[in-house]
């Protein structure tokens, strides 16, 4: 089996870091209901959950320019392709960006 093709039906895990303009507490639990509202139940999920920033985790390796993670394991790359055209995934992106500083997605195939 090609690589291409064993990444076609391998889990991938696609994870979202967003940057608020305005992290205040209610900007941050307005954007958790949101990914929840709209980006949680799709087809192909196997495992969708919505977090903050640790703060008190500071190691030189901690990277802590973020307030919102949005992390979602779909079971193949199609299930990936679908939710990212999906109406309810882009009515999110629509409603949501202008509070967004930054945005850092980060796709992987998972063994």
């Amino acid at each position: 089996m090609s690589q291409e093709s064993e990444n076609a039906t391998s889990q991938l895990a696609h994870t979202v870091y967003f940057t608020l303009n305005e992290p205040t507490p209610e900007g941050i639990e307005q954007l958790k209901s949101a990914c929840q509202h709209y980006l949680s139940g799709h087809d192909g999920t196997e495992y969708f959950a919505v977090g903050t920033l640790v703060p008190d985790l500071q190691r030189p390796v901690n990277d802590q320019a973020y307030h919102v993670s949005l992390h979602v394991h779909f079971k193949d790359r199609a299930s990936h392709d679908q939710y990212q055209t999906d109406p309810r995934h882009l009515q999110f992106i629509e409603e949501n960006k202008a509070t967004w500083s930054q945005v850092r997605v980060f796709d992987s195939y998972l063994a």
